[in-house]
């Protein structure tokens, strides 16, 4: 018989265009295996909510797998030692995978690479990272000229359909089983939330879409409002590869309407791995070194403040409706993104990468490119960035964006005032006693940090 190929798969979960599962296919029996590797990032390995979806997506495709007459192998380790192991035993030679480019996988592809065959192939971005050059042949550094030269070079290929079968070896190797990986959490279960919003899984993305086709004209018109279902929520599935961006945008090209800018926001996926690509490190590091010498706080009274930003409890209703959104959902409307973002580092005066850190644990969408390139926007450190003297103003955000419902949904101690006072019900005079006063206030924050950006080089 054939020897089989492996399949590793990663954040791919999926099986229609999927150019690695299409080209194992193609080469005999298929041994479709995920490994659990916390080993390789070391520091970044999956945060919390994250793997709570990871549980949901690999069942998804388990069941997907059998429906073809495969099955999915789940290991757990050190990637490139277990897959050498796992080809050793079952003698194949050669893994196909998705090409990734965060650098704990570029890291993990090289050392299999030394072992094995290891076959890598494009498809999770639009165009391949590192592909879209400027006119002297270099990288861009910044959104604009990157879009309008990615956008170039649209549309992406057709998709690959899905496989109608796939040929298994003649023995199967062990699995672990998924339950022994606790990735769901118990005690507490803090993910009950999760579970009334997500559908993780190739089919559940497809569902995603279909639901976002009807306003996808609209987008935006309505991506900013946090009171209504304006954005297309793909974040997570896009994110864990249950569905291509390719079929993402031949799905959406010809909504009309606004459309074109969502499909802006698909190329800003592919700027932030094109910026991760330059600067590794871009997680962990200014990208300006002028902000090295920053005065963040320090000490009780910011890591205080830091918990009340973490936990819900600022006494800005935007912010605070975001952060608990987020906690109970493991999602955060995208421009109340931005709006906790600004507030932690500009009016609480927070190293960026403490809030980071903490989308990284508790997004479901947590995206090592586009989370650390978000931050480093806000912050006014990163290569394409606001200027730090541009600090949001939450509580006319708020209203700005017609968030009351927003946060009578997410802040329930405020439901019952009007639309007039909800977004600032200290300066009202109404401020309900469950509900905590103002960690600071608005001017007196705008105050102390434009005063400390007056001490950088």
């Amino acid at each position: 018989m054939t020897a089989p190929v492996i399949l590793w798969f990663r954040r791919d979960l999926r099986l229609a265009d999927q150019a690695a599962l299409s080209a194992a296919v193609r080469e005999g029996p298929v041994i479709p295996v995920y490994v659990l590797d916390d080993a390789t990032p070391k520091h970044r390995k999956m945060g919390a909510a994250a793997r709570w979806w990871l549980h949901h997506s690999l069942t998804s495709l388990d069941r997907d797998l059998h429906g073809l007459g495969s099955r999915l192998i789940l290991r757990r380790g050190k990637s490139d030692e277990v897959l050498a192991a796992l080809a050793e035993a079952a003698g194949a030679t050669r893994v196909h995978a998705i090409r990734h480019y965060e650098p704990w996988w570029r890291h993990a592809q090289g050392a299999l690479a030394r072992r094995l065959d290891l076959v890598l192939h494009d498809g999770n971005y639009l165009a391949p990272p590192g592909s879209i050059t400027t006119g002297a042949g270099g990288q861009y550094k910044i959104y604009t000229p990157f879009w309008r030269a990615l956008q170039a070079t649209m549309p992406p290929a057709t998709p690959l359909p899905r496989p109608e079968a796939i040929g298994s070896p003649a023995d199967w190797p062990a699995s672990d089983r998924l339950e022994q990986w606790a990735l769901l959490p118990t005690q507490p279960d803090w993910a009950c939330g999760f579970r009334d919003e997500w559908r993780p899984g190739e089919a559940g993305a497809r569902a995603r879409i279909d639901a976002f086709l009807d306003r996808a004209a609209t987008y935006e018109e309505r991506r900013n409002l946090p009171s209504i279902e304006g954005s297309s929520r793909l974040s997570p599935h896009l994110h864990f590869g249950e569905m291509s961006p390719a079929t993402v945008w031949h799905a959406t090209r010809g909504a009309g309407g606004s459309v074109d800018k969502f499909l802006g926001e698909l190329g800003w996926r592919d700027y932030a791995q094109n910026v991760i690509g330059q600067f590794p490190d871009y997680g962990s590091a200014n990208a300006r070194s002028t902000f090295d010498t920053f005065p963040w706080r320090d000490g009780a009274d910011a890591q205080a403040d830091l918990a009340s930003w973490q936990q819900g409890q600022t006494g800005y209703p935007i912010v605070d409706a975001g952060m608990r959104q987020l906690w109970a959902t493991g999602w955060m409307h995208n421009r109340v993104r931005m709006i906790t973002a600004n507030f932690l580092i500009k009016h609480l005066l927070i190293d960026w990468r403490a809030g980071e850190r903490w989308f990284w644990d508790t997004l479901v969408d947590a995206d090592y490119a586009s989370n650390a390139v978000n931050w480093q926007w806000n912050a006014g450190t990163g290569v394409d960035s606001n200027m730090f003297v541009r600090i949001m103003a939450p509580l006319s955000q708020s209203a700005k964006f017609d968030a009351a419902d927003y946060i009578r949904r997410w802040v329930p101690e405020l439901a019952s005032l009007g639309d007039a006072v909800i977004h600032d019900p200290d300066d009202a005079g109404c401020r309900p006693r469950d509900y905590p006063p103002k960690r600071i206030g608005h001017r007196e924050a705008r105050a102390r940090a434009l005063e400390a950006v007056k001490k950088i080089g």
